[in-house]
């Protein structure tokens, strides 16, 4: 089942009583991500500053005003859970509103910033700098064609 707001996926982390159960929630949820073509796991897909193999695409739409979709994919377990953390936050939106997302609220919301490792940390806050620079790159693209 496909998270659809951040509302529904801090509803799914408060109903958990712990931070054991929460884990084992996001490993479920990166089990749940789509095949990731081994073709796309290429350096250019690649995020930097990631301790383990992680690659993130943005597929954009070709609506008037695209809509921007990711996909994600990790050789650890924990990190895709974190990737489909971010995709379920991410996708679906244009450029703008992805630029507009308040993600310090929402890990706020989600008690991340004193769960993971600093590590984790580090390369979940490179997706979300990689993500937000593919935004950015769409959101210019879809300015300049309107």
């Amino acid at each position: 089942m496909a998270i659809t707001s951040v509302d529904e996926l801090v509803e799914n982390f408060e109903f958990l009583d712990d931070w054991e159960d929460r884990y084992r929630y996001i490993i479920d949820l990166g089990r749940k991500l789509p095949e990731f073509d081994e073709a796309d796991k290429s350096e250019q897909n690649r995020i930097q500053g990631c301790t383990s193999q992680a690659w993130i695409i943005a597929e954009v739409s070709s609506d008037p005003k695209p809509i921007i979709s990711f996909r994600a994919d990790s050789d650890a377990h924990i990190v895709r859970g974190l990737l489909s953390v971010l995709l379920s936050i991410y996708s679906g939106r244009t450029g703008e509103e992805i630029l507009a997302v308040d993600i310090k609220d929402v890990l706020r919301r989600l008690d991340f910033e004193a769960q993971i490792s600093p590590n984790r940390a580090n390369g979940f806050h490179s997706a979300i700098e990689r993500i937000r620079a593919l935004a950015r790159l769409n959101a210019g693209a879809a300015t300049e064609a309107g």
